[in-house]
């Protein structure tokens, strides 16, 4: 089983936060999957499905933002999971709005919602750090990340949100992982297509009637 959970704080006041980006991205993928009804357990509420060939268990913490871990090690220790089993989906100031990186282990930078986890199961899970940008000081961090995406935001958002959950079938297997990085990226920034040359396809022609 892979434990999938989605970082942020419960009630509608934190859903549009930027800091429920998590949330955000496990809502869409519960719906892209057409995954179970979601219910509470583990101090969470928990929703079922299949990704890939995977059973998967959905979780978004009931516990606020600070208290994640609870949830999170009830859910580890009931599943009997190891730390290769769980996928954390968060925001990250660190990274530009729009911009992903998955990452195994490391430290929690000073996300109280890693910390937590951190704390209950240790550090070795794999995250999908969503970036939300930076306020530019430190001392305004606390209000913008609880603070709503700006309207302007809104749109590329939900195309952000719907493409991660498009491509959430490849988190299913870490040999994946990269794919799924890769498959956002190109989702987010396609490849300009080549246009023919105009005057290069008149000359070939030119050239074919001997003209």
């Amino acid at each position: 089983m892979l434990l999938l959970v989605g970082l942020g704080n419960p009630g509608p006041k934190y859903e549009k936060n930027r800091h429920n980006i998590g949330f955000m991205a496990v809502d869409e993928i519960v719906k892209r999957y057409s995954f179970g009804a979601w219910r509470a357990r583990f101090q969470a509420q928990t929703a079922e499905g299949i990704l890939g060939d995977k059973k998967v268990l959905a979780m978004k913490p009931t516990t606020f933002m600070n208290e994640s871990g609870r949830a999170v090690g009830e859910a580890v220790r009931f599943y009997k999971l190891d730390l290769k089993d769980i996928i954390v989906l968060h925001d990250e100031l660190d990274l530009a709005f729009g911009k992903l990186r998955l990452k195994k282990g490391g430290g929690h930078a000073g996300h109280n919602g890693l910390r937590s986890i951190d704390a209950h199961i240790g550090s070795g899970f794999t995250r999908v750090r969503l970036g939300i940008g930076h306020p530019g000081e430190k001392s305004g961090v606390h209000g913008y990340v609880l603070s709503d995406f700006a309207k302007s935001e809104e749109i590329d958002l939900k195309t952000w949100v719907e493409i991660i959950s498009d491509a959430a079938n490849l988190l299913a297997n870490p040999d994946c992982h990269n794919a799924f990085m890769t498959r956002v990226a190109l989702a987010l920034n396609p490849p300009p297509t080549k246009r023919k040359n105009p005057t290069s396809t008149a000359q070939k022609e030119s050239d074919q009637n001997g003209i």
